[in-house]
């Protein structure tokens, strides 16, 4: 669906982004992950039409972002970290307008209205004004006008920016339902939100992937294995007490020590009088969360809770979004040089509208 190759973006001497490669299949969920600056708002809006590219090729679905944007529009539902919204509008009001400017049929408006509304779960205000929603609603009007014209690819920046924590999970679940049907392409500097939602990552740091992956791949890689926690409930006799309580968090631990892949066990959080609830953190090779829960489930033993570390979740990041590798003066020279040498391309053309990283 997106193939990207050697892109880069220059802002006079500045470079945005560059040398960036990767592509991302139909179907996919996929998160953009890096800080503020790194150059994930600038990817996107190539990726939309929105920006030209300095050097470099950007295609979606097979076509040339710069040789075929308006082709390229027609097949994308953009959302911006500022959505472009009429406050003085109606939702449904505004929800015709985006439809007719992505160039949907007049017969089949009303129809793609309407489902956009369902999706988005904006019935109820569908007739308020623009300008009396919330930020979460406003967030999801955005979301709305992206998807009005079944656009096969979605480009989605910073989502849940603002959100509250309520609307952060709606939010995570709009986008799941999403899944299938739309290729969808989101950023964040979150990254338990890109964990949550997403199938891969990549993260970008200083205008270059710095390491593509699943979770549990970036995981291994960096970390050398998986930290997973576990908060687990005995079956004492009602009224055996704390010391039986001890007994079955004993038999937990053991039982995890015996699973494949488990290098260590770590009590975490101790059972406290009159409580059988307790937590453990595991250290493995691999992620054992299914064979965790299928040895504990089969001797009796309730799982309450089990999770990755979010430790580790931010020590993944700290590293992957922090680390600077040594670059060659001299292949610093050439990047830039053959971005300059290319540039014409896009100059020929006209740049449209020129923003920050």
């Amino acid at each position: 669906m997106i193939e990207i190759n050697d892109l880069y973006k220059y802002y006079g001497d500045r470079k945005a982004i560059g040398p960036l490669s990767f592509s991302i299949e139909a179907g996919e969920i996929v998160g953009l992950l890096g800080l503020n600056g790194a150059g994930k708002t600038t990817t996107l809006r190539i990726l939309a039409c929105d920006l030209l590219p300095s050097a470099g090729r950007v295609l979606v679905d097979g076509l040339d972002v710069v040789d075929h944007p308006h082709e390229v529009r027609s097949r994308i539902g953009y959302l911006p970290d500022r959505p472009p919204l009429y406050d003085e509008m109606s939702v449904r009001a505004f929800l015709h307008f985006a439809a007719r400017l992505r160039g949907v049929d007049a017969g089949a408006v009303d129809k793609r209205v309407a489902e956009a509304l369902a999706v988005t779960q904006l019935d109820d205000v569908a007739a308020d004004p623009i300008s009396a929603l919330s930020h979460g609603y406003k967030q999801r009007v955005g979301i709305a006008q992206a998807i009005v014209h079944k656009p096969r690819l979605l480009v989605l920046d910073e989502p849940i920016s603002g959100l509250d924590p309520v609307q952060i999970v709606e939010m995570r679940a709009l986008l799941r339902s999403l899944r299938g049907e739309h290729t969808i392409l989101l950023s964040s500097h979150i990254l338990s939100e890109i964990s949550e939602t997403c199938d891969r990552i990549l993260v970008i740091r200083d205008g270059e992937i710095g390491a593509q992956g699943t979770e549990q791949e970036l995981s291994a890689k960096l970390l050398h294995g998986v930290r997973v926690e576990l908060t687990v409930r005995g079956l004492a006799a009602e009224g055996a007490g704390y010391r039986a309580a001890r007994g079955e968090a004993a038999r937990a631990l053991e039982l995890a020590r015996e699973v494949e892949g488990v290098t260590s066990v770590e009590q975490i959080a101790t059972a406290e009088p009159g409580s059988d609830v307790v937590s453990f953190a595991v250290e493995a090779d691999r992620d054992v969360r299914a064979a965790l829960c299928a040895e504990l489930v089969q001797a009796g033993i309730g799982i309450l809770e089990v999770k990755r570390s979010e430790r580790e979740l931010e020590s993944v990041f700290l590293r992957l979004a922090t680390r600077r590798d040594k670059a060659e003066p001299a292949a610093a020279e050439r990047a830039k040089a053959a971005g300059e040498a290319k540039q014409t391309r896009a100059e020929g053309r006209g740049e449209e509208g020129e923003g920050e990283a």
